[in-house]
């Protein structure tokens, strides 16, 4: 299939196989796929928690409203947010600049330190708007990536974070949870699977100048 015939049968996966589980490859291309991700300032200051165990999965249906994907599916991911961003993030990414391109320190340092400058004079709550918005980049990232390799998924906003975060124990690394993603494949009895895709004609939704 091209991308575009891939991306026809992606659709937001309500029913999954629970007997069906991704190997090993395609549970890595996804995440290599989250750490590819393009973000802001290249700062990585986005998480990924992998949560396979369906004993801990099946507590967290009540914390998404019921929403039976978060256990059937194969894996849920879990996009967090770090709760502290600050001048460490910035020093940490240009060490590994350094490391990776061996880019020497006169041309990094005005760069990292402006970049610091703006990260630290940024209000508490431009920083979690912000943080966000990247993890929103990712799901969109990880969903695409998933249509592309065959794999079903279900973006969900629809949970409450601080109980799920309590569940999986997050404050302990530092993280907040913003989106989930359950991935697998689709049951075959999911009567939304071969409903046709109701998009707007392209003329409505696109400008061109």
């Amino acid at each position: 299939m091209s991308i575009i015939e891939k991306l026809k049968w992606r659709y937001a996966t309500k029913k999954f196989d629970a007997s069906r589980t991704l190997s090993k490859s395609q549970l890595n291309t996804l995440k290599e796929a989250f750490n590819l991700t393009a973000l802001s300032y290249g700062l990585q200051i986005l998480k990924l928690v992998v949560v396979e165990n369906k004993v801990i999965r099946e507590e967290l249906v009540k914390v998404a409203y019921g929403q039976r994907q978060v256990v059937d599916a194969s894996h849920l991911l879990v996009l967090c947010i770090q709760n502290g961003i600050d001048g460490d993030n910035v020093e940490d990414h240009f060490k590994t600049i350094k490391e990776i391109r061996e880019t020497p320190d006169a041309i990094l340092t005005p760069f990292k330190n402006e970049l610091k400058l703006t990260i630290e004079s940024m209000p508490a709550d431009k920083k979690l708007a912000w943080a966000t918005k990247q993890a929103y980049i990712a799901l969109g990232n990880l969903m695409t990536v998933c249509a592309v390799e065959g794999i079903d998924s279900c973006p969900m906003e629809g949970f409450i974070p601080t109980e799920l975060d309590k569940k999986l124990e997050l404050e302990k690394h530092g993280l907040s949870s913003v989106l989930l993603l359950p991935v697998g494949f689709r049951a075959e009895d999911d009567m939304f699977s071969n409903l046709k895709k109701v998009r707007q004609p392209i003329l409505k939704t696109v400008i061109e100048l």
